[in-house]
């Protein structure tokens, strides 16, 4: 395992970080979890007050397998209008951790303009002042929001972290790294393998294109090899899913010549597969009057038609419209034939077409996500 600065902060972070949302159900797998990545080297452990009992999991591990000393623990909070409220959520996550001191905290879900001033008014002088009394480390952000968004807070000069969406699939949030590193800030990525593509059960064609490398190694070798990347989410959901993905945690040098030689494999696939309608995710055709997603759509019709990835872009699909703000804009069965977006595509797609073409390839059952009840 390598181990890197966070940012400013004195905390020297492993560079792959146990994420806790996976065991939300399971308390043994999820004790057998921790253990079995800080064996591996893991030091730092994300989880989130509304991650079910995974605050709870988490302390009792403290209590009974690890010392405390050993690991950095950041927690998340979802940000909300009213300081006191917030103050209250922090204690509460306080308690249910068993700790008197959080190492990171970060204001879970800055998505929206609302959600960043909410942050800035209302959650960061809660969290300021609990930092000056000892009671917590690093504040930061984690979002899913639009790159301007990103980009304004992390210029805001609040926040000593971010944690965000970008992997070798999405790569639309790489000026938000660039930024965060200029502004020596620690970069936590979110999920490379399950949002980046389902990596850990890839299509045959992206195996083939890979080989002799796998896939989701591939991805974080992309990841490691970025110096202003600090950790990488990974979330196994039993002890036995753990060692697979730290094979590479003790690469975080440049690409190899064979790592790139995938990738051009990959590019040139993609290009050879689609050709004239391959969507280059410039955002030109955005906003959309229907608010249809159409940049994220045609990436997913990318991978799908592109590399086979059908399984993940049904996974992905299936979200909008019912994600809310964690998965914004609207399917491409709401396209009215406007024509709006034509005239700025400058690969001059024929967007309607394709957003239908997607949406009955895509629009399969999806599976159960997290905020959708049993």
């Amino acid at each position: 395992m390598q181990y890197r600065q966070w940012g400013q902060t004195q905390q020297t972070l492993s560079v792959f970080s146990l994420g806790t949302m996976r065991y939300l159900a399971d308390q043994a797998a999820a004790l057998a979890v921790i253990k079995t990545a800080l064996d591996f080297g893991a030091n730092h452990i994300e989880t989130a007050q509304a991650y079910g009992d995974s605050e709870l999991i988490l302390a009792q591990t403290l209590q009974t397998t690890i010392n405390r000393q050993d690991i950095y623990i950041t927690t998340k909070l979802l940000p909300v209008p009213n300081a006191q409220e917030f103050a209250a959520r922090l204690d509460r996550s306080l308690q249910r951790l068993g700790v008197d001191y959080i190492d990171n905290v970060a204001i879970h879900g800055i998505n929206t303009p609302e959600h960043l001033a909410w942050a800035l008014e209302f959650c960061l002088p809660v969290l300021e002042t609990a930092q000056a009394v000892g009671k917590i480390g690093a504040i930061g952000f984690s979002t899913h929001g639009s790159l301007a968004l990103i980009c304004q807070a992390i210029e805001s000069r609040k926040f000593a972290f971010v944690n965000l969406h970008y992997n070798y699939f999405f790569q639309r949030h790489a000026p938000a790294i660039q930024l965060a590193q200029a502004f020596n800030m620690g970069v936590f990525i979110i999920s490379p393998a399950d949002k980046g593509g389902l990596l850990y059960q890839p299509s045959p064609q992206l195996r083939e294109l890979c080989h002799p490398i796998h896939p989701l190694h591939l991805t974080y070798r992309f990841l490691l090899s970025q110096p202003g990347i600090t950790t990488l989410s990974f979330g196994p959901a039993g002890p036995d899913e753990v060692p697979f993905p730290l094979e590479v945690a003790d690469q975080t040098h440049p690409l190899t010549d064979a790592e790139k030689a995938a990738f051009w494999r990959i590019e040139d696939h993609l290009q050879a597969t689609l050709g004239l309608e391959r969507c280059h995710q410039c955002q030109a055709c955005l906003p959309c009057p229907e608010e249809i997603a159409i940049p994220e759509i045609l990436r997913l019709r990318n991978l799908t038609v592109g590399l086979g990835m059908e399984e993940y872009g049904t996974y992905r699909y299936q979200m909008l419209e019912k994600a809310g703000h964690w998965f914004p804009g609207r399917q491409g069965a709401r396209c009215t034939d406007c024509g709006d977006c034509l005239p700025r595509c400058p690969s001059q797609l024929n967007i309607p077409a394709l957003l239908r073409e997607t949406h009955s390839q895509l629009r399969g059952p999806g599976r159960r996500r997290l905020w959708e009840g049993n």
